[in-house]
């Protein structure tokens, strides 16, 4: 409809000024954007409390009654306006800071209103600033509806006198100067289906709900239409690329993978490794391009399937790579492949930021000439000068810390896109994973290597120190080592958390040299101080390392048993659980301490007993997903997402999200190409969300 598309401006009430506003704070420029800007509540505007029965508790009071006195005080831009409002249980001051003369203006005396706002408490007497306020019989003809729908506004909106009630009044004009109807978007096959309510329908009612059954069946179907567009370009996207973009076929396995496998490899591969093995090799003897997400909680074996994966690359003449976010990371990765294929005629080579620039020269040689089969580095592997003679697998570690952008160059290091399978440590909720990562094929690593105990957690407050102090020094007898976390390098004046700087002079003095050493890590440091550091504490020649999140990723030294995290309240559940995993990498018992506070918010203290209460990496995700939100879990941002949803959540609506996926897959295997004439509105609104995001999908 023609109509959606005007500018905002044009509508009644809204004006250039008030539109310049929604521009700039909510991206929102045409009557269609604001439609679709969702209430985040809806409050009971039938319900009225009396003066005595308010609470500072309360959200917010409606309340009836008259004002009896205006006064004004102060002077310039500190003037406020104080009004007494009444009722029959008592009175309440309402107070305006802006917008003074027009509310002198417009109240009555003698004139009965209904006022709406915060109540909070102010020198032992009941106020509410800035408040709502309405003729009661101009109210009474209005009110259609128990439920009022409230919307988010920003300090910049309210300055502009651009709050909530206005943006329902526009919303309300929207639908008064409509011409028509709100086109559908939905097949009439599904709407019968699945009994959803029309587009039009689902719209004015969840803006304007009559009640909570008519508000229900709005949120309902516009809750499937996000999800099940979100599943149907996922899905379309996949096989797109399943049936477009040819891959290696790696044929066979050759002998640096049986001689690795018999010689090399001193432990039985878990159930869950050769089941991801045999998922890959499926893909790679299958002519299309293995595009993969391999998921693995901390300890699980990733590299090693890794590695495996890249024998057979190197098997079938083609080099292969490893990509991961950091330096620390990167010679980490470097050091134990190196490890690994000792005694296999298997060259392996390391480029990052720091590397010089004659050894850079060597590199490109020998990587175009295909001396270097496996190359690992960071970011730099995906530099336009660095050539490979024949890339046949990329493998991009810890993948969310990339952005798409970035990722996608790599698709360009050969004439046919290489193998992609890009691996991550922070298991993924099921729901997300069907979002983010729906175009992509999924292995998890679901089992720990045998022996491997589970790490205990406890948490301690900080008047427990010495406590801790002597479990640290039993730990050390018995020639273990320990990690030591804070989340700042130098002391806050803003946030009251323990620092790192201040840490170290504490642990010094509790474990004096020579009888204890004590090495320092953090990000500030040159890369060759840290690397020091880090071997120092690898060879047992320090037993204690102080280290900001710096160790979060890839720093593995089986010896160290204890990992303690300072103002773990200061840390979100994935990272506690990355920091945790730091530890219990051998075969003896490890732990975990969790030190905080006293005083702890509600948030916290359910992070902090998640941690202390499970090991599993997915349930943790879970409850992450819960407290933060999905679009901080795994970089929504930057991978791909077909659009941000505006009512559907992950955590609340997996019912739905599911059957949206499940009715996607039948569509598209019905009709691929969406040629049946019931199915062209589908087409035509995925190439209109197409046009609002890049298509990302297509890159893992």
């Amino acid at each position: 409809m023609d109509f959606l598309k005007n500018e905002i401006k044009f509508l009644s009430g809204v004006g250039p000024k008030k539109a310049g506003l929604l521009q700039k704070e909510l991206k929102i420029y045409t009557m269609e954007e604001l439609l679709y800007y969702f209430p985040y509540r809806y409050t009971d505007r039938t319900k009225f409390y009396s003066v005595n029965q308010i609470r500072e508790d309360l959200p917010h009071v409606q309340l009836r009654g008259k004002i009896s006195s205006l006064v004004t005080a102060g002077e310039g831009r500190k003037q406020r306006l104080h009004a007494e409002f009444y009722d029959s249980s008592g009175s309440i001051e309402l107070v305006w800071f802006k917008g003074i003369k027009w509310v002198k203006q417009n109240i009555k005396p003698n004139t009965e209103y209904v006022v709406f706002g915060k109540a909070n408490m102010f020198h032992s007497k009941y106020t509410i600033t800035h408040p709502e306020f309405e003729e009661f019989t101009k109210y009474e003809a209005k009110i259609k509806s128990s439920l009022q729908a409230e919307y988010h506004t920003s300090e910049g909106m309210k300055k502009g006198y651009l709050n909530s009630k206005v943006i329902l009044n526009s919303q309300r004009n929207i639908f008064k100067a409509m011409p028509a109807k709100v086109p559908e978007s939905l097949p009439k096959y599904l709407l019968d289906k699945f009994k959803l309510i029309n587009l039009h329908n689902a719209l004015r009612n969840i803006h304007f709900p009559k009640d909570a059954e008519e508000l229900y069946q709005s949120q309902r179907r516009l809750k499937f239409e996000e999800l099940f567009y979100n599943q149907l370009s996922l899905i379309k996207q996949k096989k797109l690329r399943v049936n477009n973009t040819p891959g290696y076929v790696f044929s066979k396995v050759g002998n640096n993978f049986n001689d690795f496998y018999k010689k090399n490899l001193q432990f039985e591969l878990t159930n869950a490794q050769k089941r991801v093995l045999k998922e890959i090799r499926r893909d790679f003897g299958s002519g299309r391009q293995c595009n993969r997400l391999l998921q693995g909680d901390v300890g699980s074996g990733k590299t090693i399937v890794a590695l495996m994966t890249m024998l057979i690359a190197i098997d079938n003449g083609f080099q292969a790579c490893m990509m991961a976010p950091t330096e620390i990371l990167a010679q980490q990765h470097f050091t134990t492949i190196s490890e690994l294929l000792e005694g296999l005629d298997i060259k392996i080579d390391i480029l990052t930021g720091s590397s010089k620039v004659k050894k850079r020269r060597e590199l490109h040689e020998q990587l175009e000439n295909g001396e270097i089969n496996i190359l690992v580095g960071t970011h730099a592997l995906i530099e336009d000068k660095v050539k490979f003679k024949n890339l046949g697998l990329a493998i991009i570690d810890e993948q969310h810390r990339f952005g798409v952008a970035q990722r996608a160059k790599m698709w360009k290091k050969n004439v046919k896109a290489p193998h992609v399978i890009v691996m991550t440590a922070t298991p993924i909720p099921r729901t997300l994973s069907m979002t983010v990562y729906g175009d992509l094929d999924l292995s998890i690593i679901d089992e720990l290597p045998p022996g491997r105990k589970a790490i205990k957690t406890n948490h301690y407050y900080d008047s427990q120190r010495l406590r801790v102090f002597g479990f640290i020094r039993k730990q050390i007898e018995i020639g273990r080592q320990v990690y030591i976390v804070y989340p700042l390098i130098k002391e806050s004046e803003t946030m009251d958390y323990k620092d790192l700087e201040d840490g170290y002079e504490s642990i010094s003095r509790a474990f004096p040299s020579p009888q204890y050493a004590v090495s320092v890590m953090h990000g500030q440091m040159k890369n060759e101080e840290k690397e020091k550091a880090m071997q120092l504490f690898v060879k047992g020649q320090t037993q204690i390392m102080v280290a900001t999140t710096v160790i979060e990723v890839g720093v593995n030294v089986p010896n160290a048993s204890v990992m303690i995290i300072e103002s773990a309240e200061r840390f979100g559940l994935s990272q506690l659980h990355q920091l945790r995993g730091r530890v219990g990498r051998g075969a003896d018992q490890s732990y975990c301490i969790l030190m905080t506070g006293y005083k702890l918010s509600a948030e916290a203290k359910k992070r902090i007993g998640t941690m202390v209460s499970t090991n599993d990496g997915f349930r943790i995700a879970e409850v992450d997903m819960q407290i933060r939100g999905p679009g901080d879990i795994a970089g929504t941002q930057q991978s791909g997402v077909p659009f941000e949803f505006k009512l559907a959540n992950l955590v609340k609506d997996i019912k739905i999200l599911q059957v949206a996926r499940q009715t996607a897959i039948e569509v598209i295997e019905d009709d691929p190409n969406f040629e049946k004439d019931e199915n062209n509105i589908l087409l035509y609104h995925l190439k209109k969300m197409n046009k609002l995001k890049n298509r990302w999908g297509m890159i893992s």
